[in-house]
């Protein structure tokens, strides 16, 4: 949370167990040429989904453009899951494992050295790439973090050697393993909320759950012991997401419509293939001219849409149509605020300019599904559309079931059962739908029918 607003919110279940960063020995099931892919058994309900740029050559392979010259069907290999699977694919998974620290990234199978470019000071970039040439292992490659600015040289060189042992042990693992298994489980979400997450900027972090609490520490006395006194443990009566009202915010993220604080709002529509975001002035009329009231929309707008992005964990292609400005540099003061506010999230965000219509492309980087994808279903009546049939429309269905049923003849009775809503409509207009169907009508209000389902019984 900052300033009272839920910025990011991850859920770990233990029906739905998050496998990102897990290492796996799989067998190539499959290479396909043709959209130089291949498919890995890792042991999971799908094969694992393996493009080209993630291969790295097996023995007696050189490395090369083509899939099939690098890597061999039945070929036992070591994976990474790089992205869960989303819908109806499998997990996508990369032969480039990494090993992720507090400080430090090790990176087996590369071989070069690099610093976070959020580290700008040259002196202390200098600094750390020299404490690390030092310590770090003949093979492999290293990233040096953003977090690692200003980390002493112990902490680096622990970190060093932690990775360092733990890819030994992972590969003993590999070698002494069945086909397909898991050989390497990463951390779970609390440890690597603590790895990625828990900084100096951090106020205070409360864990509701001694259990937790007490591993928690633990983890913290080897990688970030000065962080300790920022942990507490939560005790109090009032569940803690109620305390600090974050239930009522997580509600809120299944709504399509953001409220802005000017009145304003903003319509976030999620679909498969991108998401689409619309701007509104909404009440919002300003008190200056148009284009003013208008760039402060956008402005607000921008702001909240970096939020709902890493809020809701928005990921692929991203459409905002931001509301008209005719001038160009109240159009590039969107662009800033967004790219500004966007700054702090963990997923690699790619934003292209605004165009004279007020749209942004951007693209985030999705590794997971979306909060909404996994905090809800298919509706069962809408099959997720968002709409059902208009009672209109269902009183045409219904009319036409009932004519081809008795084949227009007239007769005695029919008993038709409908949800309460669409059974007043039929209720108020059934003199005219008994003139057209030539029978005696009993419309009967049943709870337990979807919208769009009915029952008829002709007597």
């Amino acid at each position: 949370m900052d300033n009272n607003q839920l910025i990011e919110l991850l859920i770990e279940r233990t029906e739905s167990e998050k496998i990102v960063g897990n290492i796996y020995k799989g067998k190539i099931e499959n290479v396909l040429p043709d959209i130089s892919s291949a498919f890995v058994n890792i042991g999971l309900e799908k094969n694992a989904y393996l493009y080209v740029s993630d291969v790295i050559p097996t023995q007696g392979h050189n490395p090369s453009s083509q899939i099939e010259k690098m890597i061999a069907r039945g070929e036992t290999i070591m994976l990474q899951v790089a992205k869960e699977a989303i819908g109806t694919k499998g997990v996508k998974v990369t032969m480039d494992i990494s090993l992720p620290g507090r400080f430090l990234v090790y990176m087996p199978q590369a071989e070069h050295l690099g610093v976070s470019k959020n580290i700008e000071d040259r002196r202390e970039r200098d600094r750390l790439r020299s404490i690390i040439e030092s310590c770090a292992p003949e093979k492999g490659g290293v990233i040096i973090r953003t977090e690692a600015d200003g980390a002493d040289e112990q902490a680096l060189r622990r970190e060093m050697q932690y990775l360092t042992r733990l890819w030994e042990s992972v590969q003993k693992r590999f070698e002494t393993s069945p086909t397909p298994s898991l050989v390497h489980r990463d951390l779970g979400l609390v440890f690597q909320t603590v790895r990625d997450v828990f900084t100096e900027n951090t106020s205070i972090f409360l864990v509701d759950s001694r259990g937790e609490y007490k591993d928690l520490m633990d983890f913290l006395d080897n990688i970030s012991p000065e962080l300790k006194a920022r942990v507490k443990l939560y005790e109090g009566k009032t569940p803690l997401f109620q305390a600090f009202h974050i239930e009522q915010q997580i509600e809120k993220i299944r709504s399509a419509r953001v409220d802005l604080p000017s009145g304003g709002y903003i319509i976030i529509q999620e679909a498969e293939g991108l998401c689409a975001i619309d701007v509104n002035t909404g009440k919002f009329t300003g008190k200056k001219s148009q284009e003013e009231t208008v760039t402060a929309t956008n402005v607000e707008a921008a702001k909240e849409v970096a939020r709902q992005l890493r809020l809701r964990n928005i990921g692929g292609i991203i459409v905002i149509d931001f509301i008209d400005m005719r001038h160009a540099r109240n159009r590039q003061k969107v662009m800033e605020v967004l790219a500004n506010y966007t700054h702090d999230d963990r997923a690699k965000i790619k934003i292209l300019p605004i165009t004279r219509l007020g749209l942004i492309e951007m693209t985030r980087e999705r590794k997971r599904e979306s909060l909404f994808a996994l905090l809800g279903e298919e509706c069962p009546q809408c099959h997720a559309s968002g709409r059902v049939l208009s009672r209109e429309s269902m009183y045409i269905r219904l009319k036409r079931e009932i004519l081809t049923l008795t084949h227009g003849r007239p007769g005695h009775q029919i008993k038709v059962s409908l949800s309460p809503t669409v059974a007043q409509y039929f209720e108020e207009r059934k003199s005219r739908l008994e003139n057209v169907v030539k029978h005696t009508l009993v419309i009967t209000p049943d709870p337990t029918l979807p919208w769009e389902e009915y029952r008829i019984l002709i007597e």
